[in-house]
């Protein structure tokens, strides 16, 4: 290579640079990454005690990083580059052919037997019968769709282990799926299950409460009669993962929204819908199944019998339109929001059975479960 040559090389590689810092400047700041579904650095404030600390120059790396012109297709292109190279798992995803599968990471500190014993310490102090559900991710149910040597927590045998548990009656969502692994029971560029997958857990869930017998059959939803609410639902694997070249999801409701609802997000309460529709134009669409997370909602059918009390994660978003079907009331507790004691809570309304409906991967992570030893 000649001097020339080298110095043309160098001097186009100054101007790339350059131009991309051109850009940089001249584009007003991102506050949100769709794609990504998160919120973006902003440049930080100034201060000598930041710069002596390494929090400053921090907070500027952080910002040149989210701010980069491009940054989504980047991405994109960097995990297209690593697929070429014959990588598989992406920031903790598996790309299992057409489907994106989470990696379940070991839990920490004995974490999952500490969330055990509280669901026990539930059911010692209740004055109802508790009922735990597991609900096991894609990972285990789809574990021979995983690449070849692919690392996943071992979630069945877990299960086995909470089913062992005294004074608990366990819900056996693991054969319910596992039954029907071949249909698309799980989302493919999300984390959750689908309205079919919904389904299937809603089964074994009366089965477990005793009312197995009231369980409508697929056909009585004519779900085949109407389009998906949604055809472009790219879930949180998709932001997750950088692998931006598949099919975006499709999103069904299955159950009329006729209930009476009510929502506690701002600590008193609210009138709320089955489906908030305004979420399908957002990024996050799964947040349309009772219009995303939230402390507490309590949904009522004057045509249903007995009340229960479901303690659980977002799974539960798309599992209680089945629920409302039957009960009374239906309360979905968070307990990542809700702080106080769930025994007293079913005891003061009423309440004659509650369930611990959970998947394994947040149950076995979340540190708010042991509000349910209070």
């Amino acid at each position: 290579m000649t001097t020339r040559y080298s110095r043309f090389l160098s001097a186009l590689f100054c101007l790339f640079l350059g131009g991309l810092l051109a850009w940089h400047l001249l584009l007003p700041d991102r506050e949100r990454s769709d794609v990504e579904n998160r919120t973006l650095a902003q440049f930080p404030a100034f201060s000598w005690e930041s710069l002596k600390s390494g929090d400053f120059t921090q907070g500027v790396e952080d910002y040149f990083a989210d701010q980069f012109p491009l940054r989504d297709q980047w991405t994109g292109l960097k995990a297209r580059t690593e697929q070429l190279l014959g990588k598989r798992e992406f920031n903790g995803v598996y790309l299992c052919s057409d489907a994106l599968i989470s990696k379940v990471e070991p839990p920490r500190d004995g974490l999952e037997e500490k969330n055990l014993r509280y669901v026990a310490r539930l059911a010692e102090s209740a004055d109802c019968p508790v009922y735990l559900g597991l609900i096991p991710s894609a990972a285990e149910i789809h574990r021979d769709r995983l690449p070849k040597g692919a690392e996943s927590w071992d979630q069945a045998a877990f299960i086995a282990r909470a089913g062992e548990l005294e004074n608990i009656t366990p819900v056996d969502f693991l054969t319910a799926l596992s039954a029907h692994a071949g249909e698309d029971i799980y989302y493919r560029t999300d984390h959750h299950w689908t309205t079919l997958g919904a389904y299937y857990g809603y089964a074994a869930l009366m089965e477990a409460l005793g009312r197995g017998e009231e369980v409508l059959e697929q056909e009585a939803f004519e779900r085949r009669d109407f389009p998906p609410v949604s055809n472009g639902f790219q879930g949180t694997l998709y932001s997750q993962s950088g692998i931006h070249w598949l099919e975006p999801d499709d999103i069904e409701f299955w159950v009329e929204d006729h209930f009476e609802v009510s929502s506690w997000r701002t600590g008193r309460e609210e009138k709320s819908f089955l489906y908030d529709t305004g979420k399908l134009g957002e990024k996050d669409k799964y947040s349309a199944f009772l219009g995303g997370n939230q402390p507490l909602c309590v949904i009522r059918n004057p045509e249903g019998t007995g009340k229960l009390l479901v303690i659980r994660d977002s799974y539960a978003d798309s599992l209680a339109p089945f629920l409302a079907l039957h009960f009374e009331e239906v309360h979905l507790l968070d307990p990542r929001y809700y702080r106080y004691a769930s025994a007293a809570y079913a005891q003061e309304k009423g309440i004659g059975q509650i369930v611990v409906a959970y998947s394994v991967p947040n149950f076995i992570a979340d540190r708010n479960l042991v509000l349910l030893a209070q």
